[in-house]
């Protein structure tokens, strides 16, 4: 695979599909351990995302581990 004259290169079709990359999907190049990597550029919002996802945590305390019986409690049965 070569650099286009404008700088640009194509990812082959085999690698994009298996990686959901779409002419929507934003990437960005990153280094990593001496290596040029191309990944999916994560979102902006991730602090929301984070917050998000620290509310729901601890939702099923208390809750039974068979849920069966649970479904059967809580339909009356």
């Amino acid at each position: 695979m070569k650099i286009g004259a404008r700088g640009q290169v194509t990812i082959p079709k085999p690698f994009r599909q298996r990686w959901g990359l779409t002419t929507a999907t934003e990437v960005e190049f990153v280094e990593k351990n001496g290596e040029l990597v191309l990944q999916k550029k994560v979102s902006n919002d991730a602090g929301s995302l984070r917050a998000s996802i620290r509310s729901c945590v601890g939702v099923l305390q208390g809750r039974p581990e068979d849920i069966d019986p649970f479904i059967e409690e809580i339909r009356g049965r």
